[in-house]
């Protein structure tokens, strides 16, 4: 083999090698696609926005939680007071009725003045606790709710409505709308069906 020969032959192998070597446009690495500014924008928008409505939603909430709790602070701080007027006004109630009538009517001027006095000191002490937002149950003759009253007994009357209250025992009291304390009371029973109690009832707390 001539050098000419063999020269033509090794640049033949060369051109092959390098081609062989050389990348295919298949093999190029793919491009990374560049997000949309415009979408990317939307997307933090929607998100800002919806963490700010979050936020204005918990701080309203608490607002309201807040001017509840003051509210009930102020109308209620008076619970516990409220509740040792409850006594006084017991045992003046007790006071006036430890004496039977027939006993009021003979008794002498002094003592009629006395009691007088008592039942008056009852029915300050009666308006004070009212205009405080304390103010008597009144029971009798209604329908026995158990957020308002204690059933103690039962009486047997066909004449009235099962359920009626025909006694008190003791009075009870609410302050706003919850109970200091319930009405001790004597229910009928054995009579007609009651009819449903009141929807106001339903929403008496008897937290206080």
């Amino acid at each position: 083999m001539s050098d000419e020969t063999r020269s033509n032959t090794t640049a033949a192998d060369q051109t092959e090698a390098a081609a062989a070597g050389a990348p295919t446009p298949d093999a190029a690495p793919a491009e990374t696609a560049t997000p949309d500014p415009t979408e990317q924008l939307r997307a933090e928008h929607a998100e800002m926005k919806d963490r700010l409505l979050r936020t204005l939603a918990e701080m309203e909430n608490l607002r309201r939680r807040t001017e509840k709790e003051i509210k009930d602070a102020r109308d209620y701080a008076i619970t516990a007071f409220a509740r040792e007027l409850l006594g006084v006004s017991d045992n003046l109630t007790r006071a006036v009725g430890a004496l039977p009538a027939e006993a009021r009517a003979a008794a002498e001027a002094a003592v009629t003045s006395l009691i007088e006095g008592v039942e008056l000191t009852g029915r300050e002490l009666a308006k004070a606790m009212e205009k405080h937002g304390v103010r008597r149950i009144e029971p009798m003759g209604g329908r026995f709710d158990p957020n308002l009253h204690q059933a103690m007994f039962e009486i047997p009357n066909a004449e009235v409505p099962s359920g009626t209250v025909l006694q008190v025992l003791q009075d009870g009291y609410v302050l706003g709308d919850r109970v200091l304390r319930p009405a001790l009371v004597g229910v009928a029973k054995g009579g007609p069906k009651a009819p449903a109690a009141p929807a106001e009832a339903a929403g008496v707390d008897r937290t206080a």
